[in-house]
């Protein structure tokens, strides 16, 4: 073969070495995506347990273990609200292997309320949405409120007087009683705690008169007749409190919020994986003992896939932070 033959053919040869090379590191990937899950997979809850994020994962994650052959371990990592946990799961290694609940607080609100956060809320992937969980403005039985009416005059008559406990800072509880305030033109300390178990123990116990709560962590206690529900942050009444009245039905409008769920996967794992999980978790959620136990304690359900579970961030997103920016709301 001739020297100029050699020239020619040699960046022949170099491209398609590079391309083999590209190929062969290409073939692991896909036939991880196609075994996958081959391992327990960790299910991150940025909250203790007891609360309404717990119960969620803990109703799902059997079912979903049940369909994909393999255990999901559920990982409570609370503390600042929810930031602790939703930053070590968004910092975990996108093998598929991870997965965190994420709400409101760490997807939507912390963003607007801190300076700077440890994680960005594009460091994870949508998998789907899961629910909703509707929000209840509950008290002690023995704090002395009737009603919600006779709640909001005490409270109008004497500001800085009463004082609220919420599972921490920027969390969708404290973010809906803050709103509330806003439009009752009403002012009630706020104590944040470390989760809506350790709030509701201190409301339960009247350290602290009152508290917005979720269904799933809520309606136990209220069933019991430990908390006593006043109204519902929801548009309509909600089917297991039929007798507990809306906000809107006392006059405000637009007071209608929720603590919402969705499932996410850290940044850059596999496409595949995630279309997978997210097939499955619509799956287990229309699962009907699965649905019907959420249902039972008063979740919303509502899944979708995640492109749908990204455009409802979105969205929420652009309303709550320019909320925030005009009522100069912080966490700082």
């Amino acid at each position: 073969m001739t020297t100029s033959r050699r020239q020619t053919l040699q960046p022949v040869g170099r491209r398609l070495l590079i391309a083999a090379v590209g190929l062969a590191a290409l073939l692991p990937l896909a036939a991880r995506a196609d075994t996958w899950p081959a391992k327990p997979i960790r299910w991150v809850v940025a909250y203790p347990a007891g609360g309404g994020s717990d119960f969620l994962a803990r109703q799902l994650a059997p079912q979903l273990g049940k369909q994909l052959g393999q255990t999901f371990v559920i990982d409570n990592k609370p503390g600042a609200a929810g930031i602790i946990g939703t930053d070590a799961a968004a910092k975990s290694a996108p093998d598929g292997y991870t997965i965190v609940s994420g709400d409101n607080g760490v997807m939507v609100f912390h963003a607007a309320m801190y300076k700077k956060l440890p994680y960005d809320p594009k460091d994870l992937v949508p998998v789907g949405f899961m629910a909703r969980f509707p929000l209840i403005l509950a008290v002690n039985p023995g704090a002395g409120f009737s009603s919600a009416k006779q709640w909001l005059d005490e409270v109008k008559k004497n500001p800085g007087k009463f004082s609220y406990a919420s599972p921490g800072i920027g969390s969708p509880h404290h973010l809906a009683m803050e709103l509330l305030k806003d439009r009752s033109q009403t002012f009630v300390v706020h104590v944040p705690y470390r989760g809506t178990a350790f709030a509701l123990q201190d409301v339960i116990g009247g350290v602290v008169p009152m508290t917005v709560v979720d269904t799933a962590a809520g309606l136990p206690q209220i069933r019991s007749g430990k908390l006593k529900a006043l109204a519902v942050m929801s548009k309509k009444r909600l089917a297991t409190l039929p007798d507990v009245p809306t906000f809107e039905e006392l006059g405000f409008k637009d007071l209608e919020v929720t603590a919402w769920q969705g499932l996410f996967m850290p940044k850059g794992t596999p496409p595949d994986i995630v279309a997978k999980l997210s097939g499955e978790l619509t799956k287990a959620i229309n699962t009907p003992e699965v649905k019907a136990r959420l249902e039972d304690f008063g979740l919303e359900v509502a899944p979708s896939n995640a492109a749908g579970l990204a455009a409802f961030v979105q969205k929420e997103t652009t309303f709550w932070h320019g909320l925030i920016r005009e009522r100069k709301l912080s966490a700082e």
